[in-house]
């Protein structure tokens, strides 16, 4: 096995291009436990860290921009990029253990194609695209967009993630991350929400977006149109729990039940709800 440290992307990609059994490291935090136990064995594995870009966090055009090398508790690190997403770095700060965070990236998380990875729905609900690199070039898209199922992504051979972009934040918006686990740390995801919310000066919703994890084989989209018009008051969040409800498609596994899971989905929209909406208001939660 091949150990590659390219200083460009298009080293990168000329590298995947040439050996399609060639694996990407970011932070390596689920590649070297699978190379580990076995269950892949590449041909090389790729470390992108060493090219420029990869391990900063940048402002554009009134967003960030996030290096697929970053790690998760740099972001938790970063204030800026923490006032104004504080749902996005939420999720992030949940992936494993605290060592763990000091490697684990959210592109990688993102690319794993787990259903119940903690950093994909608030990316989701914040409309975060990604920017592949190939050999045709670069395209942005959606993160919603890249797994497609569990353990598969949308990207084509010679492809990887280079950045995570976060959109400029309008005024009076902001976001929150949900969880349930059964144990109080480090543990998988029986349900996850994410909500992001932006106000007007008065208080009212203008425009409301949700995700859920772990209730479907890729992240969910629901409609959280019932909070606008509003000011998350109890009938609003009680109907955005109800779609909650309703868009979710769990299984039945040891850690929950589809009813549970179901139930679940609507508690944590009301709760995210209302944490991003006092968020939003310039208060703290």
């Amino acid at each position: 096995m091949k150990f590659q440290t390219p200083h460009s992307v298009e080293d990168a990609v000329a590298i995947l291009v040439a050996d399609p059994d060639a694996r990407v490291l970011a932070g390596g935090t689920d590649l070297l436990v699978r190379l580990r136990a076995g269950h892949m064995t590449p041909s090389a594995v790729v470390d992108i860290k060493r090219i420029n870009g990869m391990r900063d966090i940048t402002s554009e055009n009134g967003g960030w921009r996030i290096g697929a090398g970053v790690a998760c508790a740099e972001m938790g690190e970063h204030a800026a990029l923490k006032a104004d997403y504080p749902g996005v770095v939420e999720g992030a700060e949940l992936i494993g253990s605290t060592q763990v965070q000091g490697r684990c990236t959210v592109v990688g998380n993102l690319c794993n194609a787990g259903p119940a990875g903690d950093s994909v729905p608030a990316l989701v609900a914040a409309g975060a695209t990604v920017r592949v690199a190939g050999p045709n070039g670069t395209r942005d898209v959606d993160v919603i967009d890249i797994p497609t199922a569990p353990g598969k992504t949308s990207l084509k051979e010679g492809e990887f993630v280079t950045s995570v972009f976060l959109p400029a934040r309008a005024a009076n918006s902001s976001d929150a991350y949900l969880r349930f686990i059964p144990r109080t740390e480090m543990d998988i995801a029986v349900v996850g929400c994410a909500v992001n919310l932006t106000l007007d000066d008065a208080g009212v919703v203008t425009a409301a977006s949700m995700s859920l994890g772990a209730v479907g084989p890729k992240v969910k989209q629901v409609d959280a149109s019932a909070l606008v018009g509003s000011t998350c008051d109890d009938a609003a969040v009680e109907a955005l729990a109800a779609a909650a409800t309703a868009a979710a498609t769990p299984i039945d596994d040891k850690r929950g039940t589809i009813a549970f899971r179901k139930d679940v989905s609507g508690v944590l929209a009301k709760r995210a709800a209302r944490a991003a909406y006092t968020r939003a208001k310039g208060a703290s939660t």
